[in-house]
């Protein structure tokens, strides 16, 4: 193996079975095109496997059903990292995710700030769409989910037992993001923040 391929499989190693990832991950490693050809030789070798054009994963392995199918928050991350752009669980998955609501979505969706877009990768449709509410950088998963919530949602189904439900599965460190980032957010959704850190203090 070459030198880019060994130390590509080094960082799989590091980040773990299940992880998905494309060629940008490793162009601090070399030229597009050496990552691209060490890619190439260990996916021929059976060290990781190519799930889509220029996606790859390092599989879970299962004792009897072998490699199992790529996770499908994994293969929309390393999409969105591809582009660059931003993800999150998107409206229902989002109130799933914090598990208010039991109605699981029949299709893998997310948001994003890049394009609303539809990708078949690795057997799994996944459904990206332009994002209602801002995607925080500095923000937890939680912080992101729990805005992306708000905005499926919506102002007018925005009672107190549901900002009361948000309340509880924020963090200190969460509702400090979420207050700094109520300029980048709609004038209700800012509201609704103030009324959540207002049930936190309650």
């Amino acid at each position: 193996m070459s030198a880019v391929a060994d130390k590509i499989m080094k960082r799989v190693r590091g980040k773990g079975r299940g992880w998905a990832f494309t060629p940008k991950d490793f162009i601090d490693f070399g030229t597009r095109g050496s990552v691209d050809m060490a890619l190439s030789r260990l996916a021929k070798a059976g060290k990781i496997r190519r799930v889509g054009r220029g996606v790859y994963d390092f599989p879970k392995l299962h004792d009897k059903l072998g490699a199992l199918s790529p996770n499908a928050d994994s293969l929309v991350r390393a999409v969105a990292r591809k582009r660059g752009d931003k993800i999150g669980p998107a409206g229902a998955a989002a109130v799933n995710r914090l598990g208010l609501s039991t109605q699981v979505p029949a299709k893998s969706s997310y948001s994003t700030d890049g394009p609303s877009r539809t990708k078949n990768v690795g057997g799994r449709t996944l459904a990206l769409k332009r994002a209602r509410a801002p995607l925080l950088d500095k923000a937890s998963d939680r912080a992101n989910t729990v805005l992306q919530a708000i905005a499926h949602f919506g102002r007018n189904d925005m009672d107190a037992d549901t900002i009361r439900q948000f309340a509880d599965r924020l963090s200190d460190d969460d509702m400090k993001v979420l207050i700094k980032a109520r300029p980048q957010m709609t004038g209700w959704m800012g509201d609704v923040v103030l009324k959540i850190d207002e049930a936190r203090l309650g």
